[in-house]
């Protein structure tokens, strides 16, 4: 079972700059049959040098140039991988230029050569500069390039790009000669030293160049060769712009070229033989092959077509969410999450907020593509507390599967209602005045301030105080209650008019108050009173004998009330001695009634004769209520109710119906 390596092994001539680097293979192991893969990783050495692809480079800058211009140097290859592959560059010293080392999209490094001292044809007409390469190998290997740098006078107007950056997509495939992106500069010079002509940057890999055509008077870019997505699935492109002047001005700009999945490959199947030839007398269920299967596109076009198959799952089946009232509308209050297991439009999820008994469309909204429930209008607690909602999780397929999630929302209560006197009325014109005798004690309750608060909870608390008084000893008022008693004996040098202003302040935060204003009279009658009331009111008051009035009501009410139960007592005191009477005679007859229990028995048995069955119903209290017996009937001892009759037939079986779970004794 060893695994032996067979030849010397190149990564780099196995894979390229493929990484990780790596071979498969499948063991079949007989008795038990069983099927193993493998996979060799072939690990990478720094065994290759960087290489540029020639020894000198030669850069013409005009004297003009200001200085953070920029110019890209050719790059150096180097086929090893990860760390053993090209890591950095270094430049020689010099008072002009400085290196910037970039990254490509696929991790390669390609360095620019960066103006910092603007250069001086008169001073120096050319520069010598050493461009080296490192891998990351230990130790490292390298390379150098002799960059020569002509400075001359030419152009003080370079090219620019609209952008600096294009982005285009392509699908694989796609034929020769295909557009993929126009790039456009502009020169403010005229003549020879404005006209622009494009090209590739010096560092834009080979492999691009084989793959892409670009226009120099046009600045199209158009496909050249084969675009294979497995392959490769973004190119980085770096162009340029130069003008024809005697110095040319440069402008450089990168081009993104995103290449799109085909589905180009046929699914690949893989048939391991297990028995060849198969025996003639091989049992039913022996494995003859093995088989697998592949395909190298990518997403949807490299898997088994998907069935809608699997409901949206929300992240959890109902919510709770909790709002304060007054609330700015349009805020978002929840996001319902969901997810589901199918792929592709089977899997795109799509939100509804479902109407209930109670139309919701003005009060809540839901963003229909990320499931975000939105607050449209200001909530008031003291309106509405909870609200409740279902929302409808529904995906893509077809047919679709939909999910409900339970929605509740509560209005938590803000301290935005002040404490509303009932008693006595704020708004009314009519004096309240309660009347105390002279020389009621300590501890006597006088009235009380009636009075609530629309909001909840602890900002719905109302507590009472004093807050003025004509004399503040004579009278205190409860905390929590708003009754007022007298806080000591009234005396005779007491005044005979007292007025109370009462502060009443809910707990909410803030603290929110009104008062209510008492009157209070000190006198031996309430015949005085109303003399003082009659002295007060206006002359022209047409209501003036209203309480006159209230009081007569009120005192007729009481008798006509006082007569009404007088009269029902003795009625029931009457049909109570009639049932008694009734109850005593029955005990006197040859004819026995048996138990409630007993005739339950007897009727579930079916051994009581249909023509002997009778009901007697009676009230909850059935030792004050008639009898009402039912004639006999033949059908069932469960049948109709109709014929009901006063009194009973002798010599029939009666059943007592009632509420109560058992029938009085004669002592009761």
């Amino acid at each position: 079972g060893a695994l032996l390596v067979n030849e010397r092994i190149d990564r780099e001539e196995l894979c390229g700059a493929l990484s990780p680097c790596s071979l498969s293979f499948e063991i079949v192991v007989e008795n038990p049959l069983e099927l193993y893969s493998g996979t060799v990783e072939i690990q990478d050495i720094n065994d290759n040098d960087p290489v540029f692809p020639s020894s000198q480079a030669r850069l013409e800058i005009s004297e003009s140039v200001a200085a953070g211009a920029r110019f890209p140097l050719e790059s150096a290859q180097d086929p090893d991988v990860g760390i053993n592959s090209l890591q950095t560059y270094q430049l020689s010293a010099n008072p002009n230029f400085a290196l910037d080392v970039q990254t490509r999209v696929d991790g390669s490094k390609y360095a620019e050569l960066v103006l910092e001292k603007e250069l001086d044809r008169e001073e120096q007409r050319e520069l010598n500069l050493v461009l080296t390469a490192l891998d990351g190998g230990s130790p490292p290997r390298s390379a150098h390039v002799q960059i020569h740098i002509d400075v001359v006078d030419a152009n003080d107007n370079a090219p620019v790009f609209n952008q600096s950056t294009y982005k285009a997509s392509v699908r694989e495939n796609t034929p020769s000669g295909t557009l993929v992106a126009r790039i456009s500069a502009y020169d403010l010079d005229d003549g020879p030293n404005g006209d622009i002509v494009y090209s590739f940057s010096s560092h834009t890999p080979a492999k691009v160049r084989e793959l892409f055509a670009l226009d120099s008077a046009t600045g199209e870019l158009r496909v050249k060769g084969q675009l294979d997505y497995e392959e490769t699935k973004l190119y980085e492109i770096y162009l340029q712009a130069k003008d024809k002047g005697a110095v040319p001005g440069v402008a450089h700009c990168k081009v993104l070229v995103e290449v799109v999945d085909v589905n180009d490959n046929a699914p690949e199947v893989t048939v391991t033989s297990v028995y060849s030839p198969v025996p003639e007398d091989a049992a039913p269920g022996t494995v003859v092959a093995l088989l697998s299967v592949t395909d190298l596109d990518s997403h949807d076009n490299g898997l088994v077509s998907d069935v809608n198959d699997n409901a949206p799952k929300p992240s959890q089946d109902s919510y709770d969410v909790y709002v304060l009232e007054n609330n700015v509308p349009g805020i978002p209050i929840l996001n319902v999450s969901a997810t589901d297991p199918d792929l592709g439009r089977n899997a795109h999820l799509s939100y509804t907020l479902l109407q209930g008994d109670v139309a919701f469309g003005h009060l809540f909204s839901i963003n229909r593509e990320n499931g975000t429930l939105y607050l449209l209008t200001s909530l008031d607690h003291e309106d509405q507390v909870e609200f409740s909602m279902m929302v409808q999780v529904q995906d893509g397929g077809f047919p679709p599967l939909a999910t409900n999630v339970s929605v509740s929302v509560f209005v938590t209560d803000l301290n935005d209602n002040a404490p509303m006197v009932l008693y006595p009325h704020p708004n009314s014109t009519t004096t309240y005045t309660d009347v105390v005798a002279p020389g009621t004690p300590a501890g006597h309750m006088v009235t009380k301030v009636v009075a609530v608060d629309a909001d909840a909870g602890y900002n719905a608390w109302i507590s009472y105080t004093l807050l003025q008084a004509t004399d503040p000893s004579l009278f205190s008022v409860g905390l929590h209650n708003g009754e007022i008693f007298t806080a000591r004996q009234l005396r005779e040098d007491d005044a005979p008019e007292h007025t109370l202003v009462i502060l009443l302040k809910d707990h909410g935060e803030p603290v929110l108050s009104t008062s209510a204003t008492i009157s209070i009279s000190v006198a031996e009658m309430v015949k005085e009173v109303l003399t003082d009331l009659t002295d007060v009111a206006p002359d022209s008051d047409p209501r003036r004998h209203v309480t006159f009035y209230l009081i007569l009501a009120v005192i007729l009410v009481s008798a006509a009330f006082f007569i009404t139960m007088l009269s029902v007592g003795i009625f029931k005191c009457y049909k109570w001695r009639q049932s008694k009477e009734l109850y005593n005679s029955s005990r006197n007859t040859m004819y026995r009634t048996p138990g409630p229990f007993h005739h339950i028995d007897a009727v579930r048995g079916g051994f009581t004769p249909p023509s002997f069955y009778h009901q007697v119903y009676l009230t909850t209290d059935s030792r004050q209520s008639d009898l009402l017996c039912k004639k006999p009937f033949t059908s069932s001892p469960l049948g109709s109710r109709q014929g009901t009759i006063r009194n009973g037939e002798p010599g029939l079986y009666h059943q007592i119906v009632g509420t109560t779970s058992r029938l009085p004794t004669p002592a009761e």
